[in-house]
């Protein structure tokens, strides 16, 4: 401060005003008179009366105790104030002064406490110290170039207090920041400066603007400054502090500006170094981290704001649109690279989410999803809000983003390889994470929910014939609204006809591409999820009983097993959390739902805005869009809802309605090879039945409330007929599905349709339409096409026989490897053949477990099946394959091959026998009235036998079988082995029967000989009857064979019944005389 009073004594010596006085103390005091209030004439005060309402106007009784204060005060007193008024408005915008005066003679009203000196301005303008509009251009320049204009600060006022906050502001030295707070500060004065110092105040606010375009134009200038990162901190600073709306004022001035002069640097070039910088920063952010919430309000300003979306969306184009990679390296790729994921797939080490699981609580682990799934929401949100914005604001930057999903998709296509899962290395190196994905699909669902509401006219505007054009070039894709490519590639629903031709729009609607580009997404990322959630499952079971054996054991391994059990939960709990975002799930079950009902209404034909009913027969197809729709689309659907119900059931139970649209798709499509033609697919469908049908394992209790919705659809589905033919249906159809693993797949395809079946029993619509089926085989039992469920009966009967049969394999097996370990004889094995032994062992016991689940299945589904379908089982057609059936495993499980199967913990393998053996005796019970099963029984020659069911009923007593059910099949043991009696004289007497007469396949006698077509062979009418139902080829020709191109061998028919009346003649005489 004394060197500023000492300045001001100096200044008077030498100001030549200073003359006019006879010391510089009388100067000095005439100053401090001009201080005193004066009275003002009229003029002088009509003259200042418009400044009466605003402080800066009395600061003529402020003025500052230097020399060019003297020197104004012999000007007017009008112009001595307006000039102080503008010098102290330009000081208080930018927080700069050429006065050095000492601040101990100035009023503080009105003058800013701190302000930059520019002491090399003021000492060029030889003595000025005031700024006006002709040097604050300079004056603002100049304080722009400091390094350091903190170093430069001065005390306007005599307050000698700290002031913090008056040093920031004044001495900030990044030049962005500061030319918005003077923007700030201007727009400040311009509400209350008085109207002749209005022009001046505008003039400084667009100051702030035009040095703000001179820092971005010309960074380099600004030594030590990067002005993209204060730029974006700007922002940061403004989405933190609820300056947002402030500072996009402040930048929409400035980019008119930078567009208005491209000279030195387009617009594009000044944005794209702010994209770099925010790229680099997010992404290294996390999901839960407060900051990204910051970065997306950003991205979402960004996106609202034309001119910084048009060069936001050029670029985040890949340089490489092939690479799928390349866009998730992106700005926007990073983005949706965010999430609970793992960042490097099989590193635990630096994830922060659900470390140490099995030290966690169910509720605490609970909690932490619950607050992932909130961050998630909120970013999901987020990231829609940029989509939708750039698809609104402006056709160019519509076209430029939809280019990159298109393109991002197709590069991305390779992501559905059946190869993909199995070389990860390779993937990672080629394709988008699952994080990307998942979240661009989530993205996606929230912009199709507008025409997801259930029925929407919208829904049927959809045009599948987009996915069937082929090469557009960029001025086709923009004007036709084109963008995925690669889609005439996919296997459709159907095949298109050869002599059908699409009829393609001129122009595609967004809901089109929105719901084709959704539906991809998925396909791409939401299965890859799902298909390793399963596969993880399956490893922590297997994994957490290995380390208990371990624990029980007190193995070395223990520990190791331990720490491979928490590294994978904790990738499991965090797949699971990204996974199972409620809005996120919610979101897909719509689009699914809508899915489904627009692929019906294809299916009907529907065309227009108008739903058509669903009534059956369906219609013929006619030009029908199915065979443009790719097969993705279905799967998509069936993966998400068996994705349900294995991790979210609680998410269909609350579609409600929505479950009627699934059944419908389902009945339309699961048996209906005309409208879905992969058997794959069909199959996959039954499973989604299964997933959407009420649990058969739920126990009484306040769960039990949540299977309602459910209950409901299906006890009041209107179509429940065709749905159980629909399921028998595509039961029957993947026993060929022209897969070279058919055979072990059908397994797997039928293992969900035994459950859905035992459900359908239960309920009386479902039970007789399965009934009505049944009589329709029984009165059509030689059709040319056998009927549909006689063909499902003998499929269920060849899978029991071969499922328990390989099951009893594999016990046996087991049980010798059992043995062999418990006596010790794999302690002297070298370690390669004791791992192969258990490697055996665990591979008969995983193949055991697998076949005893599905055999208990198919006995069960007879067993409840002939509780009311009676005559179709007996007849013999399907009598002697099911007696034959129930005999041989009888054997195994009652008779003397049973210690066979006596392994360790049954449990383990799914193996019950008790249930089994109660099963088999059931069939016997419920067919055990027809006369014409009874008499089957005994011809069973390999495995009937009096003694095997007097086993039967010792072992019905041992495992407390009620005493009515052991009575009753006492009674029918004894019937049988009467009838058993009869037919052995009578074999006896048939024994020397002529070959001519004897079944050429079974060495029977034949009873109904019919004549082959093609290989003139007869054969009995059963026998071809039994072979047709499994395979429609003539057995000696191989030639095409139906039941209705044979034809009766009469002759041969009548002379077996000649043949037969002789031999009963001959055994009755032959017992008279004896």
């Amino acid at each position: 401060m004394t060197d500023q009073g000492n300045n001001n004594n100096q200044n008077l010596s030498r100001n030549p005003f200073a003359a006019l006085f006879s010391s510089v103390s009388d100067a000095k005091d005439f100053a401090s008179v001009q201080k005193q209030p004066q009275p003002l004439s009229l003029d002088d005060s009509r003259g200042s009366q418009d400044d009466s309402d605003n402080s800066v106007s009395e600061s003529v009784d402020e003025n500052d105790d230097s020399l060019a204060e003297i020197s104004r005060s012999f000007r007017s007193r009008q112009e001595l104030c307006e000039q102080l008024n503008i010098n102290h408005m330009i000081q208080r915008i930018f927080l700069l002064t050429l006065d050095n005066s000492d601040p101990s003679l100035k009023g503080g009203n009105g003058i800013p406490p701190r302000c930059v000196y520019l002491e090399e301005m003021a000492s060029d303008l030889d003595g000025q110290d005031w700024l006006d509009m002709d040097n604050i251009e300079q004056a603002l320049f100049n304080r722009m170039l400091l390094p350091e204009p903190g170093n430069h600060l001065i005390n306007m006022t005599s307050s000698s207090a700290l002031n913090l906050s008056a040093d920031r502001d004044a001495g900030e030295k990044r030049a962005v920041p500061y030319l918005f707070s003077c923007f700030q500060r201007a727009k400040e004065e311009i509400k209350k400066v008085p109207e002749k110092l209005l022009a001046c105040a505008v003039r400084c606010k667009n100051l702030s603007v035009l040095n703000a375009r001179t820092v971005l134009l010309t960074p380099e200038i600004y030594v030590g400054q990067n002005v993209s990162e204060q730029l974006l901190n700007l922002l940061l600073e403004a989405v933190s502090g609820g300056l947002l709306e402030e500072v996009g004022e402040f930048l929409d001035e400035v980019i008119a500006a930078l567009l208005a002069d491209q000279e030195v640097r387009t617009f594009g070039e000044v944005m794209v170094p702010v994209f770099e910088v925010m790229l680099g920063r997010v992404k290294d952010l996390d999901l839960c981290q407060l900051l990204l919430n910051s970065y997306l309000d950003i991205l979402v300003y960004f996106s609202k704001q034309l001119d910084i979306a048009r060069v936001f969306v050029d670029y985040i184009q890949p340089k490489d649109p092939n690479n799928g990679l390349q866009y998730q390296k992106t700005l926007l790729g990073a983005v949706l690279n965010i999430s609970c994921l793992l960042k490097t797939p099989g590193v635990v080490e630096s994830h922060g989410y659900f470390l140490n699981p099995s030290r966690s609580s169910p509720q605490e682990t609970k909690v932490q999803e619950s607050n992932i799934h909130q961050f998630m929401a909120q970013f999901h949100d987020k990231l829609f809000q940029i989509l939708k914005n750039l698809l609104q604001l402006s056709p160019d930057t519509r076209h430029r983003l939809l280019t990159w999903l298109g393109g991002c998709l197709h590069a991305n296509a390779g992501r559905a390889k059946i190869w993909a899962n199995q070389m990860p290395e390779i993937f990672f190196q080629m394709y988008a994470s699952d994080a990307f994905f998942l979240n661009l699909g989530a993205a996606l669902l929230r912009l199709c929910q507008p025409f997801c509401r259930l029925r929407s006219p919208k829904l049927l505007t959809f045009n599948p014939t987009y996915c069937a054009l082929k090469e557009l070039n960029e001025e086709e894709r923009r004007s036709r609204n084109v963008h995925v490519k690669g889609l005439d590639k996919e296997t459709t629903l159907i095949p298109a006809p050869q002599n059908q031709e699409p009829e393609f729009a001129q122009s595609y609607n967004l809901l089109t591409e929105n719901l084709i580009l959704t539906q991809y997404a998925l396909h791409l990322g939401f299965h890859r999820l799902h298909d390793q959630m399963v596969k993880m499952n399956q490893s922590l079971h297997r994994l957490q009983g290995v380390w208990r054996e371990a624990q029980q054991s007190a193995s070395p391994a223990s520990e190791q097993l331990r720490e491979q059990f928490e590294r994978l939960m904790t990738v499991y709990l965090s797949t699971k959390a990204a996974a199972t975002e409620p809005h996120m799930l919610q979101g897909c079950l719509n689009l699914q739902v809508s899915t489904a009902t627009v692929l019906v209404q294809f299916s009907l034909g529907a065309s227009g805005v108008d739903y058509t009913q669903l009534t059956f027969p369906l219609p013929a197809l006619e030009n029908s869009l199915l065979c443009y729709v790719p097969e993705f689309f279905a799967d998509s659907l069936g993966d998400f809802f068996i994705f349900l119900r294995r991790f979210a059931d609680e998410v269909l139970e609350s579609s409600g309605p929505s479950l009627e649209q699934i059944l419908d798709f389902v009945t339309v499509f699961m048996g209906n090879v005309e409208r879905l033609k992969n058997p794959h697919l069909r199959a996959k469908l039954a499973e989604v039945l299964e997933a959407v049908m009420p649990h058969l394992e739920q126990v009484p209790g306040p769960a039990q409330s949540s299977m309602f919705q459910r209950e409901r659809a299906f006890c009041t589905y209107q179509h429940a007929a065709q749905l159980a033919e629909a399921l028998i249906t595509v039961f029957v159809d993947i026993e060929f599905t022209g897969d070279p693993h058919q055979f072990e797949q059908k397994f797997n395809y039928r293992r969900p349709m035994y459950p859905i079946l035992k459900y359908m029993w239960g309920k009386d619509s479902y039970r007789e339409s399965i009934k009505s089926l049944a009589r329709y085989a029984s009165e059509n039992l030689e059709a040319m096409n056998p009927p549909l469920f006689l063909r499902f009966l003998n499929l269920l009967m060849n899978d029991a026989i071969f499922l328990l049969d390989e099951a009893i394999q594999y016990l046996s097996k087991i049980k010798v490897l059992q043995i062999e370990r418990d006596r010790g004889e794999w302690d002297s094995l070298t370690p390669d053949a004791r791992r192969e032994k258990e490697s055996s062992l665990q591979m008969f016991g995983q193949l055991a477990r697998f076949h005893n689940i599905m055999s208990n299945e198919t006995i069960g589904t007879l067993a409840f099946l002939t509780s009311e379908i009676k005559c179709l089982f007996a007849h013999p057609f399907l009598a002697e394959r099911i007696i034959s059936m129930l005999n041989y495993f009888l054997q195994h499980l009652v008779g003397p091959k049973m210690g066979a199967l006596k392994v360790k913990d049954f449990t383990e393998f799914d193996f019950k026998p008790q249930q089994l053996v109660s099963d088999i005796c059931t069939i016997y019970l419920n067919l055990g009235n027809e006369e014409s099963f009874c008499s089957t029984v005994p011809k069973d020659g390999r495995s009937y036998s009096p003694r095997l069911f007097a086993q039967m009923v010792r072992v019905l007593k041992k495992i407390n079988k009620p005493g009515n059910m052991i009575a009753s099949f006492s009674q029918l043991a004894d019937k049988i082995k009467s009838l058993a009696d009869q037919q052995l004289q009578d074999e006896e007497t048939y024994a020397d029967a002529p070959d001519e007469f004897l079944d050429p396949i079974m060495s029977t006698l034949m009873l109904d000989p019919v004549l082959l077509p093609s290989s003139r062979v007869t054969v009995d009418r059963s026998t071809i009857a039994r072979h047709l139902l499994s395979d429609q080829t003539d057995p000696f020709s191989r030639s095409p064979l139906t039941m209705d191109q044979i034809r009766s061998n009469t002759e041969l028919k009548e002379r077996i019944q000649q043949w037969l009346a002789e031999r009963k003649q001959k055994r009755l005489q032959t017992g008279q005389s004896a």
